[in-house]
């Protein structure tokens, strides 16, 4: 077995532990969401249109190319929303999966219209950087894809307004510990809101933590 197809099995488990874990932690409920990995420049993988993410099947996984066109003989149609993701890979040579799912709070802001980008947890800007909300869009139409292009050039996390949330990275483990942490800052907000008001961290606050992570990580 090549290096190839030992990258795309890796990554098929990986999908599907992604899946498991997103429908554990209630980020999504039955068929919701969708998950995609590169497998190289010109091969991607990604879940199935209406599947419970919970029982993904190595082989109900969708191998593609950067188009969209399957390559081989599918089980199924890809995600509805595969422009999206076509979007993002094509716009960020640096991503290599996307996690998409509809976290109750995170999503509840978008509908009560609360900003997430203004900085409140350490951790969440440390994880998670800025925080865009794209305008409504139809799902599973090119509406979607066409609300996030500008977007995901300078965002990891994505809220889609009315809708759920888009995180991105190199791999598949850190785009959902994105969106775990996402939902978080998300909870936390609503918390302080209940208890009155939200306090944000100042600039130089903001500076000093970035500061910190650059200096550990050298």
């Amino acid at each position: 077995m090549n290096h190839v197809n030992v990258r795309e099995n890796t990554l098929r488990r990986q999908i599907i532990l992604v899946g498991k874990r997103l429908a554990a932690e209630r980020l999504i409920v039955a068929a919701q969401g969708n998950i995609s990995a590169r497998v190289d420049g010109n091969r991607l993988l990604i879940t199935p249109s209406g599947w419970d993410k919970a029982a993904l099947t190595d082989d109900c996984l969708l191998l593609i190319d950067n188009n969209g066109k399957p390559l081989g003989k599918p089980a199924g149609r890809p995600s509805s929303e595969l422009g999206m993701h076509l979007c993002v890979y094509d716009r960020r040579p640096d991503v290599a999966a996307c996690v998409h799912a509809h976290p109750p709070y995170a999503t509840a802001c978008s509908v009560a219209g609360i900003s997430l980008a203004e900085p409140v947890l350490p951790e969440s800007e440390v994880a998670v950087g800025p925080i865009a909300m794209a305008d409504y869009a139809t799902p599973s139409t090119e509406e979607v894809a066409a609300s996030i292009s500008e977007l995901v050039d300078g965002h990891d996390a994505i809220i889609l307004k009315n809708h759920g949330a888009l995180t991105v990275a190199n791999d598949l483990e850190t785009a959902l510990m994105t969106m775990q942490v996402l939902e978080h800052l998300a909870q936390v907000v609503f918390l302080a809101r209940m208890m009155g008001q939200v306090n944000h961290l100042t600039e130089k606050q903001v500076q000093a933590i970035r500061a910190a992570v650059e200096r550990q990580s050298k």
